[in-house]
C-alpha cells in the first residue's frame, strides 16, 4: 500500500516538473496536437460538431487530456482557448492547463481528447481570474453529434458550454463537470514572445500569429465562420 501511494506521489510531481520544463517547440507540438484533435472529430460523423453548433460559437476550447493513477487518479493536460470577434474573425490560439485530481482507486491509463463549443461571450473571460471550473462557474452539457438526427432544440444552442468528447455512453444534453482549465501565462509568452497575457491574446491584434499557430486559426476559421 505504501509503495502504491509512493508511485502515485511521484507521478504527481513529475507531472508538474513536466509543465514547468517545456521549449517552446514542446508548445508548438500542443498547438500542433490541438489541430489534429479538432480534425479527427469533424472527421467521423459519430464525433463531428454539426454546423448549427459551430455557427453559435463565440469561442472554442480543444483540451487533451492524460489520466493515470493508482490511489489517486490524477488527470493532467493542456489545451488552446480562441475567440472569436464581432467581425467574425477568431483569435490567436492562446494556451491553457486542464486537470483534475480525484480520490479513489483507480488503475491504467487512457487519453482523453475534448473540444468545448462556448456559445456566449462572457463564459471565456471566466479563465481571467487563474482557474475556471467546467459544469460549476458555468453549466455544461453533452452536445449533438452530427450523426444525431433528431433537431437541436433552442435550449441545447443556449448552454454556454458544450462537450463534445468520445467517451462512449453519454447523451446529447446530459449536464456535465468535467474538471478545470486555468490560464499557462508563462507558455503563452514563450510561444508569442511576448508579455501579453491572456486577455490581450485573445481580444487584441497586437500579436502577429507566428507560422506554427496559422494552421490552427484557419482551420477553425473555416469551420465555424
Amino acid at each position: 500500500m505504501k509503495k502504491f501511494l509512493l508511485l502515485s506521489l511521484v507521478a504527481l510531481f513529475g507531472a508538474f516538473v513536466v509543465r514547468a520544463e517545456v521549449s517552446r517547440a514542446d508548445l508548438v507540438d500542443r498547438i500542433e496536437t490541438c489541430e489534429a484533435i479538432l480534425e479527427e472529430f469533424q472527421s467521423r460523423r459519430d464525433t463531428a460538431i454539426p454546423a448549427a453548433v459551430l455557427r453559435q460559437a463565440k469561442a472554442i476550447v480543444i483540451v487533451n487530456q492524460f489520466k493515470a493513477g493508482l490511489l489517486i487518479g490524477v488527470k493532467d493536460g493542456y489545451g488552446v482557448i480562441m475567440v472569436k470577434n464581432e467581425q467574425g474573425r477568431w483569435s490567436l490560439p492562446v494556451l491553457i492547463n486542464a486537470g483534475e485530481a480525484s480520490l479513489g482507486l483507480q488503475v491504467g491509463a487512457s487519453a482523453i481528447e475534448s473540444v468545448y463549443v462556448i456559445t456566449d461571450v462572457n463564459t471565456p473571460r471566466l479563465l481571467f481570474k487563474q482557474r475556471f471550473n467546467i459544469g460549476v462557474d458555468a453549466k455544461a452539457i453533452i452536445g449533438p453529434k452530427a450523426a444525431e438526427t433528431e433537431r437541436y432544440s433552442a435550449e441545447i444552442l443556449r448552454t454556454p458550454m458544450l462537450l463534445y468528447t468520445k467517451s462512449a455512453g453519454v447523451f446529447a444534453g446530459a449536464t456535465v463537470k468535467a474538471g478545470h482549465l486555468s490560464r499557462n501565462d508563462k507558455g503563452n509568452f514563450l510561444l508569442y514572445n511576448t508579455k501579453y497575457t491572456m486577455p490581450e491574446l485573445l481580444y487584441s491584434d497586437w500579436v502577429q500569429p507566428p507560422a506554427e499557430v496559422q494552421p490552427l486559426m484557419a482551420l477553425v476559421q473555416r469551420l465555424a465562420p
